[in-house]
């Protein structure tokens, strides 16, 4: 089943590469609004970064990160597929539901803090400040590839 995903998860991606062009470069004029999994960050709040990669096989390098209350995480996210990923985080609930319409309008607009549109072979970042303790999702939202399995888990903890 996983392939079938993944399949069309390519072929829709093929299509979407216009998603990501749309999308305003990461945090020009994001306004920060306290979501269930933090509140967006600057970088002179920065305690610590932390390195994801992601891919064509559908996967994030490391899958499972922990981080402790009040922490401000720099997320450098590198991009080594040939086809546009993201990562954006946020609760399961919140994620399938965005998920959803990803796939009814692949190429909707949209831009906030918590997430990072990637291109092929280059580098983004997300500074989120982790001010609630829980368990949160991250995931690559574009059609075909969070169906794919391209998903990570953040624990926060006291």
């Amino acid at each position: 089943m996983k392939i079938i995903y993944l399949m069309i998860g390519l072929a829709i991606s093929q299509l979407s590469f216009a998603h990501g062009d749309q999308h305003k470069k990461m945090n020009q004029q994001a306004s920060f609004q306290q979501e269930e999994w933090g509140i967006g960050g600057t970088k002179n709040e920065v305690n610590r970064t932390i390195a994801i990669s992601m891919g064509d096989d559908m996967k994030f390098k490391p899958e499972k990160i922990n981080i402790k209350v009040g922490e401000t995480i720099r997320f450098e996210i590198k991009n080594n597929g040939k086809l546009l990923h993201e990562m954006v985080i946020g609760t399961k609930q919140v994620l399938d539901k965005h998920a959803e319409m990803m796939v009814k309008h692949p190429n909707m607009e949209h831009d906030e803090p918590y997430m990072a549109h990637i291109s092929p072979g280059k580098k983004g970042e997300i500074i989120w400040k982790f001010n609630r303790a829980g368990s949160f999702d991250f995931a690559c939202l574009i059609a075909g590839h969070y169906q794919a399995g391209m998903v990570g888990k953040i624990e926060v903890q006291q």
